[in-house]
């Protein structure tokens, strides 16, 4: 393990893990109503986060995120559906998206909590802004 919880062999270039910070930052501060954001290694590894609001345990909730991902796209399989992009979870008092970022080299999920102010056709389409930038930077940095 390094300092970003991620195994050395799966380590994100630390320059991809910094310009998708900054995306996230961006998503986070661009659409009211979004309080956190975190970017993880599809293998459950916190990759990094921002948030208005501390809603979770990092490292715990990016394992969660990427097996409840896992599950779905399993699901999705027995079904006949291909290409999980993203789930949307709606609650009382907010919204949890988890997105798939595929990438060649470093896979990722991107996790966006919302509260429940948050118009979902606008943040659906703020995440798919976000989520294209970082598979470009994916592309980019592992090159």
């Amino acid at each position: 393990m390094n300092g970003l919880n991620v195994p050395l062999g799966r380590k994100a270039p630390q320059v991809l893990v910094q310009a998708a910070h900054i995306e996230i930052g961006a998503l986070l501060n661009d659409l009211q109503g979004i309080d956190s954001v975190l970017l993880a290694s599809t293998d459950g590894f916190e990759l990094t986060s921002v948030h208005k609001k501390p809603v979770f345990e990092a490292g715990k909730f990016a394992a969660v995120s990427s097996s409840i991902l896992a599950l779905v796209k399993a699901f999705l399989t027995e079904i006949n559906l291909v290409g999980c992009q993203s789930i949307t979870l709606d609650a009382e008092n907010g919204k949890a998206l988890i997105v798939s970022i595929p990438a060649a080299d470093h896979p990722m999920v991107m996790v966006v909590i919302t509260d429940s102010t948050v118009l979902l056709g606008n943040l659906l389409h703020r995440i798919k802004v976000s989520s294209q930038k970082i598979a470009q930077l994916e592309r980019q940095y592992s090159a």
